[in-house]
């Protein structure tokens, strides 16, 4: 996909995002992604040898090898949002080989999913395209429902099955928080030991975030403060939400904020809201990768085109678009992972 097409799918959309100026936050204050992104910010931090060379297998494998930037397929909804709810659009995968196909002919930089999903076809596929193993989940057959995120299994057995690095939520405002603050953090602590990396996923989940018919689950300034919690217990990578909104902690009216981050650090426009995202993960040394979000049918390669324009220019490492993928018959997934890659390799598009 050439610089015309982005500009023909974000249509109306375009001159707002392509020719926006950053006045907020500097990009010269910003670890920025690029090809020595380990030598210049990882190799500061004290990431072992082991760590780095599994960073290194991901950002250096699928069509945006030698970029800087990522493009993962995450398929962990067969557990987050039932199978039959994933998969029945496309029954196809419900076979697990077909989901890290999807991600090998997608270009994918790796493919992250369940324990079981990975394990079914390790042997055959785990040195062809690195494997992130998510090893929480929030099941939904518990009735009447609950959202908890609780351990899978292990880190161990995600190294054994060849993983170069394991993948975890934590419902960030949530009652359990605590609980999956320290789980996690002690995953993650082993997953370094044995030299995989890390990616969180920093969502928020309290049914109070909610208010007035504003969803602030998506704000700018909640998501990028739940960022900043996880690059503390050492994510490597963080995936957050898409911003859609902000003020969160003036509408809840809870926490502490400051008007500075309202008035200086943020304006409404998505590029900004994104870069105060990029900001939480401590201006960059940890790569903020967006979420891709739910199908919506007909519009999804436009959406994720728009996503992704958004992440990259406001400093972001890539995306991470599970349902838009595979959702719709193979080939057009492999169409929409490549537009969405396409974004971050035309050099036309900058840092805001």
């Amino acid at each position: 996909m050439n610089y015309d097409k982005i500009v023909e799918l974000l249509g109306d959309r375009a001159s707002h995002l392509l020719d926006h100026k950053c006045t907020t936050v500097p990009k010269e204050t910003l670890h920025l992604p690029g090809p020595d992104f380990i030598e210049r910010v990882v190799y500061n931090s004290n990431r072992s040898p082991q760590v780095m060379r599994s960073l290194h297998a991901l950002f250096n494998h699928g069509r945006l090898a030698g970029t800087g930037y990522l493009s993962i397929l995450p398929v962990d909804q067969g557990i987050e949002h039932s199978a039959g709810a994933s998969f029945a659009p496309n029954p196809i995968y419900f076979d697990p080989e077909n989901i890290v196909k999807l991600a090998i002919e997608g270009g994918a930089n790796a493919v992250a999913s369940t324990f079981g999903v990975l394990a079914s076809v390790a042997r055959k596929y785990a040195h062809r395209i690195p494997f992130i193993v998510k090893i929480n989940h929030n099941e939904l057959l518990t009735y009447p429902n609950k959202y908890d995120q609780i351990m899978f299994g292990s880190v161990e057995e995600a190294w054994n099955l060849g993983a170069v690095a394991v993948g975890a939520t934590i419902y960030f405002g949530s009652p359990e928080s605590n609980r999956q603050i320290i789980e996690v953090a002690q995953a993650f602590e082993r997953a370094h030991e044995l030299g995989m990396a890390t990616v969180l996923w920093c969502y928020l989940r309290n049914s109070a975030f909610k208010k007035d018919g504003v969803d602030y689950h998506v704000a700018a300034d909640l998501t990028s403060q739940a960022n900043h919690l996880g690059v503390t217990i050492q994510a490597d990578i963080i995936k957050q939400k898409a911003p859609v909104n902000n003020g969160g902690f003036k509408a809840i009216n809870f926490g502490k904020t400051h008007d500075k981050v309202y008035s200086q650090l943020t304006t409404e426009h998505p590029i900004d809201l994104t870069r105060y995202q990029v900001v939480g993960c401590y201006n960059g040394r940890a790569g903020l990768i967006n979420s891709g979000g739910a199908s919506s049918g007909a519009s999804d390669l436009a959406e994720a085109v728009f996503t992704a324009v958004v992440n990259k220019r406001a400093g972001g490492m890539g995306l991470i678009s599970g349902r838009k993928a595979f959702q719709r018959p193979m080939k057009e997934g492999i169409e929409l992972l490549n537009a969405i890659q396409d974004v971050y390799l035309e050099n036309k598009i900058d840092i805001a």
